[in-house]
């Protein structure tokens, strides 16, 4: 069985590497075509469409011995056999997943099969890791006794038996996850026999979920580090199940017997008095160091299951109901190593609690790092709700975002000793709050929540670039408010929590004028986040109360830029003397704001999604803007609508500037010689614009450029030599434009100096000569996706596909082409015009012509007309081999007479035959042999005796169908070319005999039964041999010439 192996919708051919020896003699061809080859020797065959594993017929024998791993996911491969792997003796990783996927986990359900042949893979002697996850496979494959990870992973696999890994020692980690469940339904459970796994005795890892399991395996392997049985049906453990794991570090039991009530999938309610955890469940686990029990129904904590788990370091107990259990359990008093404990979304159904206290056992998590409390719903925090956690010496991350409070006292997070990150976000808080602790116990008042949400949501702009606003993470103290109800800031909010050196305040409802006084507590901010509110920025001291601010994130601000006749101040930034980076994007900023940015600190300023167009509209008013922020580096000014980029705005930007942006704007015009206005610039984006033709100015050869993106244009022309000057030049994106093709001339003696070419996404056109191929090849390490992203849009079969890919029925000669184009006419004109000659000239030319050729030498003549064709032989003999006496007479009669000429005298022409035993090519067929013979031979001599195939008698098949493809000849070529040599008397009564021999008499010899008759008989031959039967025929029977 064999499988169609290529790209999907229309054959392909790599072109032949015959033809390109000549003009690619000093560059590599991708050895690895369809795929890409990467460091380290992985091969990268992923989403290329490919129908069967590639041969890889151009890589040579010592890369080939250098392949580890080989990528082939998410292609069409439904056959494997064991020699698409032969030549990769050295590969240790293949990673075969989702090519033949089952029914139900395809987009379309549409049937697949896989079909792995046996000792497909006992072929990779070093085969290390194996996944064939994702594939419509029923049972497990031979597999080599060098392997140590299989995945086999949403697969058809039911069951697991101790004879398929009987040879898999070495065998570590098995993943088996989704082989039952609602997206791959089977109907049962997969089986896994007592003792299945029981001989792998090193294995490690063991995951078996979402296999639709109601228990735990038994007699699994006692050397098991991380067994993950999540997702499945198991609603009781017993203290059997997981006591034969002594060395077991990772258990992972979650979903089992879920609460539905937020389920994001199809979700089975967990029944009344389930699940059922047996007191020393985890007893015997005394290396466990992860537990996860999250989405269990679990509605109270046993401190017993946690007794013996002294090494314990991550638990998480997320999506249960504890929410009352937390506040009074003692579970957490003999866990000191515990680390981090996840108890999100453990809220009580369709209640919020006033305010949640936790219980004191948490006080004994000496170790404990990280909290997460999130969507537990309740409203008020104060410091008795987080007292336990107070003296915790390494405590350093809360989580409490999702719980619908309103009401924060934030000055508590000042009293924690090691305290760096404070998560509020997507809470209810309005502003400053006077709450008291209140009780220890959770308040008794409930409120409904009808329809709340619980996914948190993402921001709907994209994430901001490092090169503009710099991250949080190497703060000592985060404080995240984001995406609450606050509209106000007040000095009161921040009190004690000076150490805060990060605060987010993003997407709030801030409506406010700030004047340099809301954030005096925060003597330690050095990055503030006000994005996606309603500042007012009116006051020129805002925010001057932060000595230390260096990052200020104030985009999306839109609201009061859009009100009409009201000025806006930006001139605080000029007070901020460590403010390094600015980001006003998305503002919509475009009259009555200050002329001139100036800050002698500022080195990024993010001004993307404003209205800079209409600002540089308004005569000089605004080319200044920028000219006054002395030590600005990196300007963005993407989404600004803007159509050009002045000269004159560009020469009034800071000198200073490396890096600058403009994409997404609707550049049509840009005039490359003003970069001289830039001397400092290393890096240029103009992507997704409107530029057609880099043909306008020159670069100058002072720039400093090294990366230049100019994708996602319109780019259809490039002037020869116009990246030459840029000598510093080393990336250039030409990714998504309209290029037809790629020349080298533009760049000149760059070229080679290229570390990076981005080609893809352009409709190269792809003619069998086409001249980019040989640089492409010359600068293949610098060209990214060179195998599947930079492909052809025309002519149309080709549109889409790689390059390195042609149809060669396409693939057409231009001056062929030309050259059959112009005899095509001519031949058409001479038939219009020979019917018109004829009648007007006919008589004339037909006499010059004949009075013409009666002048030649007729020895030219003779000579001309014999080689108007040539054949490799004379004759074609064809007789009866099994009629011994016919066959003597030809090899020691015929063939002795004809071709060496013995008794026939000196100067006598000599004849080549063809004779079936000794020029037949062994390794062709019959039909191709018999096919060469006849039409490459000028007679056929058909050598009869009482039987053949003008006598009624049987025949045997070679001479009948000699005798067919003769006649066919005749019938095409118009060439009798069959001679009959008779040696029985008794062939005279064939009709065909006399009817031939009427018509063409030198055509049909008889053998002479007297020896005196037998040279008359030679000669005879010779002559019919050597004259075109068209001259034997009687002129009495025939008509024409």
């Amino acid at each position: 069985m064999g499988s169609r192996c290529g790209f999907s919708g229309l054959r392909f051919l790599l072109i032949p590497l015959l033809d390109l020896a000549l003009t690619l003699a000093d560059t590599s061809f991708p050895q690895f075509l369809p795929c890409e080859l990467q460091p380290l020797g992985v091969v990268d065959c992923d989403r290329r469409s490919l129908g069967c594993v590639p041969s890889f017929a151009g890589a040579t024998p010592t890369a080939l011995a250098n392949v580890t791993t080989l990528l082939l996911r998410h292609n069409h491969i439904s056959h494997l056999q064991p020699t698409h792997f032969t030549h990769l003796r050295s590969l240790r990783q293949l990673l075969l997943r989702w090519n033949c996927a089952p029914t139900n986990l395809t987009a379309l359900h549409l049937p697949c099969h896989m079909v792995i042949e046996p000792a497909t893979f006992l072929e990779l002697p070093k085969l290390e890791l194996l996944d064939l996850s994702g594939n419509s496979i029923t049972s497990i494959p031979d597999l080599p006794p060098s392997l140590t990870s299989l995945v086999i992973s949403y697969t058809m696999i039911l069951a697991l038996d101790s004879a398929t890994f009987s040879g898999l020692r070495g065998l570590r980690s098995l993943y088996m996850d989704g082989n039952c469940y609602y997206k791959n339904p089977c109907g049962r459970e997969v089986a896994v026999p007592p003792g299945a796994l029981a001989n792998l005795h090193h294995l490690t890892t063991l995951s078996l979920k979402y296999d639709n399991l109601t228990s735990v395996p038994k007699g699994l392997p006692g050397s098991l580090q991380m067994l993950l049985i999540s997702s499945n049906r198991i609603a009781s453990l017993s203290h059997q199940d997981f006591a034969g794991f002594p060395a077991l570090r990772v258990l992972d039991v979650s979903r089992n017997c879920r609460r539905c009530d937020h389920a994001y999938n199809p979700c089975e309610e967990c029944r009344e008095g389930y699940p059922k955890v047996d007191p020393d469940t985890f007893s015997k686990l005394v290396a466990l160091e992860g537990l996860v029990l999250s989405d269990n129904s679990l509605g109270q904590l046993d401190p017993r299951w946690f007794q013996n788990l002294g090494n314990l370091t991550v638990l998480d107990l997320s999506e249960n109901f504890l929410s009352e259990d937390i506040t009074n359990t003692t579970a957490f008093q003999s866990l000191p190593k515990l680390k981090k404990l996840n108890l999100s979304f453990n809220y009580h159904k369709k209640v919020s609690y006033a305010r949640l206290h936790l219980a004191p056992s948490f006080q004994n998590l000496t170790s404990l790092e990280v909290l997460d409390m999130t969507g537990i719903f309740f409203r008020s925090l104060t410091r008795a709700t987080i007292q336990p956690l107070l003296g915790l010496p390494s405590f350093r991350k809360l989580l409490l975002p999702m719980n619908f409070i309103s009401k924060a006292d934030l000055s508590i997070f000042g009293h924690f000793r090691s305290l760096k990150y404070v998560d509020l976000s997507e809470n209810k808080m309005t502003g400053v709050s006077n709450v008291t602790s209140g009780n220890r116990t959770p308040a008794a008042s409930t409120e409904l929540l009808e329809g709340a949400g619980l996914e948190r949501t993402s921001q709907d702009h994209p994430p901001t670039s490092e090169v503009f606003m710099p991250r949080c993470d190497s703060s000592n103290f985060i404080l995240d408010l984001s995406q609450n109800n606050l509209v106000t800031i007040q000095p009161e909010m921040f009190n004690q929590l000076s150490a805060v050196e990060c605060l987010r305040l993003s997407s709030n409802s801030i409506n406010q004028a700030v004047n340099g006084s809301q954030f005096s507590p925060l003597t330690s901010l050095w990055l503030l986040d006000l994005s996606e509110n309603k500042l007012d920025l009116y006051h020129s001291r805002s925010f001057t109360e932060l000595p230390r601010l260096k990052a200020l994130d104030l985009s999306y601000n839109s609201q009061s830029f859009q009100a009409h006749g009201i000025g806006h101040n930006l001139s605080f930034i000029s007070h901020l003397p460590n403010l390094r980076y600015l980001r006003l994007a998305h503002n919509q900023i475009y009259t009555r704001v200050s002329q001139r940015l100036f800050s002698n600190s500022l080195e990024a300023l993010d001004f993307s999604g404003n209205l800079l167009s209409s600002m540089w509209a308004e005569g000089d008013l605004y080319l200044r803007f920028f000219q006054g922020l002395s030590r600005l580096s990196q300007l963005d000014l993407s989404q600004n609508k803007l159509r050009t980029l002045p000269d004159q705005a560009l020469d009034y930007l800071p000198k200073s500037l490396r890096l600058l942006w403009a994409k997404d704007n609707h550049i049509t015009f840009f005039n490359w010689s003003s970069l001289h206005f830039l001397p400092s610039l290393e890096v240029l984006d103009l992507s997704g614009n409107l530029l057609g033709r880099l043909s306008t100015g020159h670069i100058p050869s002072s720039t400093r450029l090294h990366t230049l993106n100019l994708s996602r244009n319109s780019i259809n022309f490039i002037a020869q030599g116009f990246f030459t000057p840029a000598t510093k030049l080393r990336a250039l994106n030409l990714y998504g434009n309209a290029l037809k093709t790629l020349d080298r001339g533009w760049f000149g003696g760059l070229a080679l100096s290229l570390q990076e070419l981005d080609i893809g996404a352009n409709p190269l056109h792809c003619e069998c000569d086409a001249t980019f191929l040989d640089f492409l090849l010359e600068i293949q390490a610098a060209v990214p996706g060179l195998t599947d992203k930079v492909v052809c849009g025309s002519p149309f079969p080709l549109n889409g596909k790689s390059v390195f890919m042609q149809d060669l029925r396409l693939c057409l000669d231009v001056r062929l082409a030309c050259s059959c184009f112009a005899f095509s006419l001519l031949g058409t004109l001479l038939t219009l015009a020979t019917p018109t000659l004829q009648r007007l000239f006919g008589w004339d030319l037909w006499y010059i012509f004949h009075l013409g050729l009666a002048w030649l030498p007729w020895r030219v003549w003779q000579k001309w007309k014999a080689s108007a064709q040539s054949y490799d032989y004379d004759a074609f003999v064809v007789f009866d081999k099994a009629q011994e006496a016919v066959a003597d007479w030809v090899y020691n009669e015929l063939r002795v007479r004809m071709e060496e000429g013995k008794g026939r005298g000196k100067g006598r022409q000599r004849f080549r035959l063809c004779l079936e035993d000794r020029d037949w090519l062994p390794g062709k067929s019959l039909i191709e042999n018999l096919w060469d013979s006849v039409y490459s031979s000028r007679k056929t001599v058909f050598v009869l005796s009482s039987r053949g195939p003008v006598v009624s008698q049987p025949v045997s098949g070679l001479l009948r169908a000699t005798f067919y493809l003769a006649q066919q000849r005749l019938l095409d070529d118009k060439q009798d070319v069959v001679v009959l040599v008779i040696l029985n008397r008794a062939a005279r009564k064939s009709r065909y005999v006399r009817l031939r021999q009427r018509l063409c008499r030198q055509t049909v010899l008889f053998w002479p039964h007297q020896p005196s008759g037998q040279d008359s008989f030679w000669a005879q031959l010779c002559t019919a041999l050597a004259t075109n039967n068209r001259s034997f025929y009687n002129r009495n029977f025939c008509q024409g010439p």
